[in-house]
């Protein structure tokens, strides 16, 4: 069932995007205690892809379409408390709306369903992305309402992210989803922090267009507790809580070795709450460096003990879960990134599954047209066995060779 679309709305949102561009925010008032600053985001973007010859994982053998995205986004700010809005208009093509697969770069985000309106034969979105307000008051922070969680050391296996993560070839990062939490910061030292988070949880329900209900299910309310000091040169941090009904216990730690060598690391253990289901464990080890002339290179591992230990053992239900990118036990990625020139930098990860042997190469790079706009390009190879009447042969081998383009503008 449709939900009635709000028309007012859209055209705030588009009479924002309309005003001319300038490299700063196209609104800033500020007096002595008060501050608002109104900013705005918009992209354009073609696919071009070619999916795995199987019409059981996918509805279309190639896909040429093309979407456009609007932010707009508010900051006000008095004294002590302040407020952020995002408000996020899409529209995308029947080709993107229909031709796609559960192989995607992003993750379903269990947030509410009322804070989104679908129109134009479903085509078109009108999303609150972020609605929340803060109080600050020396070492305390406390947040209320739909906002990016980011619990995340590593940079392309992230098991402790636990809400709307980006996947391992996922480069523009700017804007994270935001989810429906609170959270309390608490800095008892210069150097040492406590964070207290809750996140609502939603039932799914396909029949909305975010594919969750309105109204929260209590009894899924996840819960972290991450505490966070530093000890000569390394960030160590804990955690505990209580994710999707099963106990967590975790940790993560960032550093330097050497001055030369950096080195994160973050992962946790899953108590589940079904009596049949064992505990899970999720482990990433990241090493990086970057020279002087700019080239930084990476490599993490990751070791997920619920993943499938043969490709004869991937499922149904992995391949549907909303809430995991990868179907095997151990990956490992080898990245870097390089500034050609100060308006071209180039990004590239390879991904390679020790199980099936199959391996992704994500290519991307971006071109800084002005201080306000850039035109970034994405190719994404895959290597591997190519799945048989739905059966997966290979996780990789399975994703569609692609090429995507994107016209991005700030003002």
């Amino acid at each position: 069932m449709k939900k009635a679309f709000r028309p007012s709305c859209c055209f705030f949102l588009l009479l924002g995007l309309a005003l001319p561009l300038t490299s700063h925010a196209f609104l800033q008032w500020q007096n002595e205690d008060t501050a608002v600053e109104i900013r705005g985001f918009a992209r354009a973007v073609g696919v071009l892809a070619n999916n795995a010859n199987d019409d059981v994982l996918y509805e279309k053998d190639e896909i040429l379409g093309a979407g456009v995205f609007g932010r707009l986004m508010l900051d006000a700010q008095w004294t002590a408390l302040s407020a952020e809005i995002h408000l996020v208009q899409n529209y995308l093509g029947d080709e993107l709306r229909t031709g796609g697969s559960r192989f995607a770069s992003f993750i379903d985000i269990e947030r509410s369903d009322g804070l989104q309106w679908r129109y134009s034969d479903g085509n078109a979105d009108l999303v609150v992305d972020r609605l929340n307000v803060q109080y600050q008051q020396e070492n305390l922070r406390l947040k209320l309402g739909r906002q990016p969680i980011n619990l995340a050391a590593t940079f392309y296996f992230t098991p402790n992210d636990f809400f709307a993560p980006f996947a391992a070839q996922t480069f523009f990062r700017t804007y994270k989803p935001g989810v429906d939490a609170a959270r309390l910061d608490w800095q008892w030292s210069d150097a040492s922090q406590l964070s207290l988070i809750s996140v609502l949880g939603y039932p799914l329900d396909i029949e909305q267009p975010t594919g969750r209900k309105t109204s929260p299910d209590w009894s899924e309310t996840a819960y972290v507790a991450r505490a966070s000091t530093l000890l000569d040169t390394f960030q160590w941090a804990a955690l505990a809580g209580k994710i999707d009904g099963d106990d967590i216990v975790g940790f993560d730690v960032q550093g330097e070795l050497f001055e030369w060598l950096g080195v994160r690391a973050e992962g946790h253990l899953r108590f589940a709450d079904e009596d049949d289901i064992d505990r899970d464990a999720k482990l990433a080890i990241a090493f990086d460096h970057r020279w002087p002339n700019t080239f930084t290179a990476r490599v993490e591992h990751l070791y997920q003990r619920s993943g499938a230990n043969d490709r004869d053992d991937y499922s149904l239900s992995q391949l549907t879960n909303p809430n995991s990118f990868y179907l095997a036990r151990n990956y490992t990625a080898l990245g870097g990134s390089y500034e050609f020139t100060p308006l071209l930098l180039g990004d590239a990860v390879w991904l390679y599954n020790h199980q099936d042997s199959s391996s992704l190469l994500a290519l991307y790079s971006t071109y800084s047209l002005s201080d306000e706009s850039e035109l970034s390009v994405g190719l994404n190879i895959p290597m591997g066995k190519q799945p048989d009447n739905g059966q997966l042969k290979t996780e990789f081998g399975s994703f569609p060779l692609s090429l995507t383009m994107e016209y991005r503008i700030y003002f």
